[in-house]
């Protein structure tokens, strides 16, 4: 067995590799440059991590999603792998503990944002590490051309001239032709192997349905295929009402949304990955590290803004090989509420000044400050206070995130604050009254000595931790302490953290990002009309479509699709229409007409089956224009 085998064993169970992992992890232990283009599922990151794992040294990973480089990290961990994330709102001080970590503590992996390589400090720590791979992840943000183009990118080649003889391998699971043109030269690849995983999935069938009664399909379609399911939704609240309308319709269902807290989520995905709940319904937010390869159906209830993200969301059905769904519910008044929500709400430079200059102002940075500065954000809270409208103030700090200016995290958190508002002599009788509370009390006492004299924040977790219990059973205990008027206990939820990258310079920071802002505009329209043509054009293969999108041009239909479908049984029909005719003619020669009221069948119908037997020389017809069978 193979070095690459064993380790794929070892670590990961399995026996074999999927098509072309073996090779392009091969071409990386080779010193070669390589591209992969690999359709979500198809199992990327195992191409970095057996070759990081293999060579000595360590590998970087550049990722511009926070969830996903604590996901991919977590995974390692848990498989005795050592591996660090270098996340925004980390202080310098420990950055500088993590990073002489990745020097002096033997770890495999340092996963890092594109942005962090922009500060020269870290730059100069990394030049002296042993790197032996530069994985770049989500490639595709290189490229203007792309879904999500980030400038910070547009730096990464420069490590080329602090390693020249690393190779680099980079990663993406959708690109067009354009797009991947623009990683290799972007990133400076020098002669790559390139690896085209095909975008066709054979085995799911792509459906989009026009209805007006979007539910009442969704019932016919989950009582069809009791299998496990996601349903796609555009926002929190349908999340809840979506699942709440199909738990009384009698289908188990649970949710999915950046807004829930860490132990939610958790229990939620728990709930669908041990099919206690068959059905996830979810925004966009569910998807990164999900692997469950029995999904059958991946419903989209709205329309998606673009097919890249589409196409990821869709094939989370049928991993496992098997006969697979990615439906679209659609119905003629979703173009206009999705035009509402992508397109008439994409920010202007002169919105995006206005929204960055008042963001400075509401957490009162001065000019030429607030460098790795990082606050708790509520949207609501800032856009009410500046009557901002919600979804373009959204998208113009989404912009500002992708251009490194700031960082967005849309993790939930809940931050508590506590006092002990009666003696600590009253506190103790109250223990000596209540042994089981007293180690959750100890340990908030040991941890905050100056909690008696003012509000402390408070950490849930460490507590939980440090007492050995879990988070529930602290927060049941700060609850009746409330009750008792023991503390003075708050808690409030805050469902984003921003951090500032860089110094705040308002005119020059957005005149600098301004170029890259009508570039996205222009091709959020574009994306959104690829959209619409894949729901309009109903007289083509729903496979091809996506295929041609991406730059593969195929010959044959799908013969699975919501076209093929139909195709299918126009034939049968005309197959059936074919069998009366026939029948029909054993008795009278007929014309078309007394055909077509005789059988109360279409006109067109009609005139085609008859084409077809005269082709098949099946029927003739005489002078007279009555058809007649062929003796």
């Amino acid at each position: 067995m193979s070095e690459t085998l064993q380790i794929l064993k070892k670590y990961w169970n399995h026996d074999s590799f999927r098509m072309p992992q073996e090779e392009i992890i091969d071409s990386v232990l080779g010193g070669q440059d390589t591209f992969a283009l690999m359709p979500t599922g198809g199992g990327k990151s195992i191409c970095f991590q057996i070759p990081g794992m293999i060579k000595e040294g360590i590998c970087l990973v550049i990722s511009p999603l926070v969830a996903l480089m604590k996901d991919q990290v977590a995974n390692l961990q848990k498989r005795n792998i050592k591996a660090i994330a270098l996340t925004g709102g980390i202080k310098t001080d420990e950055l500088i503990d993590l990073l002489d970590n990745c020097q002096f503590g033997n770890y495999k992996f340092l996963y890092l944002s594109p942005e962090r390589l922009q500060s020269d400090w870290i730059l100069e720590r990394i030049k002296n590490l042993p790197v032996n791979l530069i994985a770049i992840d989500e490639a595709h943000c290189i490229s203007q051309w792309g879904h999500d183009f980030r400038p910070a990118y547009l730096k990464i080649s420069n490590l080329k001239t602090h390693f020249p003889k690393i190779p680099f391998l980079a990663l993406t699971a959708t690109a067009t032709p354009k797009v991947k043109e623009d990683i290799i030269k972007e990133l400076g690849l020098e002669n790559p192997k390139c690896f085209e995983k095909s975008f066709e999935r054979k085995n799911i069938a792509y459906m989009v349905f026009e209805i007006e009664d979007k539910l009442f399909r969704i019932k016919q379609i989950l009582s069809k295929n009791p299998q496990p399911s996601i349903i796609y939704v555009r926002n929190r609240r349908a999340c809840i009402d979506t699942a709440e309308q199909l738990n009384s319709l009698g289908f188990k269902a649970t949710y999915y949304h950046g807004g829930l807290s860490t132990k939610d989520k958790n229990n939620n995905m728990q709930l669908w990955m041990e099919e206690k709940a068959l059905v996830m319904v979810a925004t966009n937010a569910f998807g990164m590290g999900i692997d469950k390869a029995n999904v059958k159906t991946v419903i989209h209830i709205q329309l998606p803004e673009n097919l890249e993200n589409y196409y990821q969301e869709a094939g989370r059905a049928g991993r496992n090989e098997e006969k697979a769904f990615a439906v679209l519910l659609t119905n003629p008044s979703d173009v206009a509420q999705t035009e509402n929500q992508f397109i008439y709400t994409l920010p202007d430079k002169q919105f995006l000044k206005e929204v960055f200059i008042k963001m400075c102002n509401y957490f009162q940075i001065a000019y030429g400050e607030g460098i790795n500065e990082q606050y708790s954000f509520n949207l609501n809270q800032f856009c009410n206070r500046y009557k901002f409208p919600v979804l373009k103030t959204y998208n113009a700090i989404q912009f500002l995130d992708r251009q490194g200016v700031i960082s967005l995290s849309q993790e939930f958190s809940e931050k508590i604050t506590l006092q002990f508002v009666i003696p600590s002599k009253e506190v103790i009788r109250y223990m000596s009254l209540n042994p089981n509370n007293e180690e959750i009390l100890l340990a908030i006492l040991r941890t905050y000595p100056g909690i008696y004299d003012m509000q402390t924040n408070f950490n849930l977790p460490l507590i939980a931790r440090k007492s050995k219990h879990s988070e529930t059973e602290v927060q049941n205990v700060l609850e009746k302490l409330k009750e008792k008027g023991i503390v003075d206990y708050h808690s409030k939820n805050n469902d984003t953290t921003l951090v500032f990258n860089e110094i705040r310079e308002d005119e020059r920071t957005i005149n600098r990002i301004a170029k890259y802002l009508e570039n996205q505009n222009q091709l959020k329209k574009e994306q959104f009309e690829a959209v619409l043509n894949y729901i309009r054009k109903d007289k083509v293969c729903k496979s091809k479509l996506i295929l041609d999108y991406f730059g593969e041009k195929k010959e044959a239909n799908c013969g699975i699709c919501s076209y093929c479908i139909t195709q299918k049984k126009k034939k049968e029909t005309q197959v059936s229409l074919s069998d009366e005719i026939l029948s029909l003619l054993k008795n009278a020669d007929l014309n078309s007409r007394e055909i077509q009221i005789k059988l109360n069948n279409p006109s067109d119908d009609v005139i085609f089956a008859l084409q077809e037997l005269l082709e098949n020389q099946s029927i003739l017809i005489k002078p007279n224009n009555k058809y007649s069978l062929k003796q």
